[in-house]
């Protein structure tokens, strides 16, 4: 059996860059705590607690000690809440983030509404409402534009995506948008603020799901661009596997399979990824090699390279 991982995975600079500032800010600071989880992987958010960085769910949890805000970003009143009782921020938004939240403000700011598509339970979907001062849609699914836009969606309209979704479901949204609704739309702006490390990522992991006959892909269970990356693979019709860790992979999963894909969120460490890596090899070695004809090889599928 081969494994082969993705040309595409792991820590993206964003997370990289939070995980970073955290742990250089507990180093000189000393203990920080970081409002909500740094990033939605469990094994870094341990990592960072080893270093000295305590999570919070609230700022009502805030004491004395510096505030880390995450890589997803806050809406400027909670800045504004931290920066009135004093605290020390330590600001580790990730720049695609920050773009989105300004270009949320930018075009409130110019009158036009604004569509967001993405989860509005996210955090990071969240603090980019913040920072929109007019009026402003998120919506989840294409089948939320099934219904007419609220009267009081101005005739201009902007749309922005939650950072993490996928091109395809993205261009999807915005043609559907224009086809339902173009009676009501003047104008229309569509603001690209898909994260180009994650769009590498769903591309790497939709090129992998094509040479192979089981996909595993890493990552912590609330990552939304690690569900999305499982979302890719079983669209190419992959039997598809999402686990947090090597100890999650259930050794039946590998019978009758040649080909392994491994595929990992933006918030894998990459130690993480090896480990799963290297299970699969250990599980493969127990079990003999299962000989199928050519005939059988996957359709339009290339040659696997490790």
């Amino acid at each position: 059996m081969q494994v082969i991982k993705a040309r595409e995975l792991g820590f993206c600079m964003g997370v990289r860059r939070a995980v970073d500032m955290m742990e250089a800010a507990a180093g000189e600071l000393g203990p920080i705590t970081s409002l909500g989880s740094t990033v939605h992987n469990p094994q870094v958010v341990d990592r960072l607690r080893s270093h000295g960085v305590d999570v919070i769910a609230t700022l009502d949890e805030a004491d004395t000690r510096p505030v880390a805000i995450t890589a997803h970003g806050v809406g400027p009143q909670v800045l504004r809440e931290l920066r009135s009782r004093g605290a020390d921020v330590v600001d580790t938004t990730c720049p695609i983030v920050t773009r989105a939240q300004q270009w949320a403000k930018k075009l409130t700011d110019e009158g036009f509404g604004v569509i967001i598509f993405g989860d509005p339970a996210h955090k990071e979907v969240r603090g980019i409402l913040g920072w929109a001062n007019g009026k402003i849609l998120t919506m989840k699914h294409e089948s939320d534009l099934d219904v007419p836009l609220p009267d009081w969606m101005p005739s201009r309209v902007g749309v922005l995506s939650q950072t993490t979704e996928t091109e395809a479901h993205f261009a999807r949204f915005v043609q559907k948008l224009l086809t339902a609704h173009m009676e009501r739309i003047s104008e229309l702006r569509v603001i690209n603020t898909l994260c180009n490390a994650t769009t590498s990522q769903q591309a790497a992991t939709e090129e992998l799901a094509r040479q192979v006959d089981l996909m595993v892909v890493v990552g912590g269970r609330e990552s939304a661009n690690t569900r999305h990356l499982a979302e890719v693979a079983r669209e190419h019709g992959v039997e598809t596997h999402h686990v947090e860790a090597a100890a999650e992979i259930d050794r039946g999963w590998l019978a009758g399979h040649e080909r392994v894909g491994v595929a990992a969120g933006a918030s894998t460490p990459d130690a993480v990824i090896d480990e799963v890596v290297a299970r699969l090899h250990e599980l493969a070695a127990d079990d003999p090699p299962v000989a199928r004809p050519a005939s059988d090889a996957r359709p339009g599928g290339r040659p696997a390279t490790r």
